[in-house]
């Protein structure tokens, strides 16, 4: 009987520009698999919304794999720590050769990968990682003291050399392969539902919000290209505006790879790294930010542990407050663009990001509450939950991380609203308890006439008093 290659899928649910795939199928015929882990999941703080982009993903994936003739097969292994066992079992049943994946950055995701190549090794079968999340390779990007990069502005810099010098092609997407002469039991080709999965149902009209499918990702990558990066710079801090890619839920579970968005955004340069508008610029920068926070959290792996990246900020004393930290997370705190902002996210399973900001740092500073429940808050909730952007973003705003904002920078969110969404559109979308009021009464609506009756939450945080409260926690320091 014949050996195979086998592929093992994970954050990476695509066929164009696929290294394991493409290197897999070079090497000889070729099988597929995907390992799904409710419980790691749940451990893991994955929203139901991102599981089902997630499932519904492998549909499709499962439909293009078929078109190379490449069976995709579906294993159930509830903790990460049991798949090396799985897939020692699955290679001893089938003759697998070799196993190719793409690596992952998180301490979780390196202990894993480690357990299963040693198990294999058992087997006499080599397992080979590849490169393929980040446009260079984890730990390949280092100063002069060859140490890891903790501010972004000296990691974006040494980027730009690199990305100067060439920029990493695309693989393109494999010939099909000879139909393999298998047959598999009906249940290893099954994709669960969420149901079956413990999860409830996500409702069609989210759905319908995030289609799948590489061509749908492609869809909205070119169309952001050719309408709306060259307007980035200026319009993509205002949420009323539908001005940023909103790609990165299509990243995050690998439907799009980061090589595809930055051959894209220089593809009029026919792939020479010259800027011809500084919106181009600036969109390049934030998926340079997504590069950086996957580095880190690569070099780092405190931050794959829930510790802050500054040491010293460990002293912090949090509130424990109870009712305000469930008044943030229903969107009910009577600051309208951060309840905006948290109705937005329960609603879509997506939340702007000037916004996201400005909801962190209002949870951190204003209330006091520790970052690390609103971290997990965001990524039970969000589509395009990823722990490395999350937590990089996150400690950024509670002045914990690496590249923090400093301690005494508070957002107001009320001036913050008042410059971003001048006319409240984007409030009077996710509040429609206020819709009826006029622009300049919408940002703060009890601040001229605190007994006016509303149906909406007076303020639980005085924003003045609460912001020096903030700085005299950071300074105790």
């Amino acid at each position: 009987m014949s050996a195979y290659q086998l592929v093992w899928l994970r954050q990476d649910l695509r066929t164009f520009d696929h290294s394991a795939l493409h290197h897999a199928m070079a090497a000889g015929p070729t099988l597929a698999v995907v390992i799904l882990s409710p419980e790691q999941w749940h451990l893991h703080n994955d929203a139901p919304i991102k599981i089902d982009f997630y499932l519904r993903q492998l549909h499709a994936l499962q439909l293009d794999l078929a078109n190379l003739n490449v069976p995709l097969l579906v294993l159930r292994v509830e903790l990460w720590h049991e798949i090396a066992n799985a897939l020692k079992h699955l290679c001893q049943t089938l003759p697998i050769a070799n196993l190719y994946a793409n690596r992952e950055a998180g301490l979780n995701e390196i202990s894993r990968d480690e357990w299963v190549t040693q198990s294999l090794k058992q087997l006499n079968i080599h397992s080979y990682f590849f490169e393929d999340r980040t446009l260079f390779a984890l730990g390949s990007i280092r100063n002069k003291s060859l140490q890891p990069y903790q501010v972004f502005s000296a990691f974006k810099k040494q980027c730009y050399e690199k990305l100067s010098i060439s920029l990493a092609p695309c693989y393109p997407t494999p010939q099909p392969q000879q139909v393999l002469n298998l047959s598999f039991d009906q249940s290893m080709l099954n994709i669960p539902s969420l149901t079956a999965l413990g999860l409830n149902e996500i409702s069609p009209q989210q759905q319908a919000l995030w289609p799948v499918g590489e061509a749908a990702a492609f869809h909205r990558l070119d169309a952001f290209i050719a309408d709306q990066v060259e307007y980035y710079d200026r319009e993509r801090d205002y949420p009323h505006l539908n001005s940023t890619s909103q790609l990165s839920a299509y990243l995050n579970i690998g439907m799009l790879s980061i090589r595809s968005c930055v051959n894209a955004l220089f593809r009029e340069q026919y792939g020479n790294f010259d800027f011809v508008s500084t919106g181009q610029q600036v969109w390049l920068n934030e998926l340079l930010w997504r590069e950086f926070y996957q580095h880190i959290l690569f070099d780092f792996p405190k931050v794959s542990k829930h510790q802050p990246f500054k040491d010293h900020t460990k002293g912090l004393i949090w509130r424990n407050a109870a009712q305000d930290l469930q008044a943030w997370q229903q969107g009910q705190t009577g600051i309208p663009i951060v309840d905006a902002g948290i109705r937005q996210m329960l609603a879509t399973g997506w939340m702007h990001n000037r916004v996201r900001m400005i909801v962190a740092m209002f949870l951190s500073k204003n209330l006091l509450i520790d970052w690390r429940l609103g971290e997990a808050w965001f990524m039970q909730h969000l589509i395009d939950g990823d722990l490395a952007a999350n937590n990089g973003g996150w400690q950024w705003c509670a002045s914990t991380g690496t590249d923090a904002v400093s301690y005494f920078r508070v957002f107001n969110p009320v001036s913050q609203s008042e410059k971003f969404d001048p006319n409240g559109d984007y409030l009077r979308c996710w509040l429609p308890e206020l819709a009826h009021l006029n622009a300049k009464e919408i940002h703060d609506p009890y601040a001229k006439n605190p007994q006016r009756k509303l149906d909406y939450p007076r303020p639980i945080v005085d924003l003045k008093h609460s912001r020096l409260r903030a700085l005299e926690a950071f300074k105790a320091l």
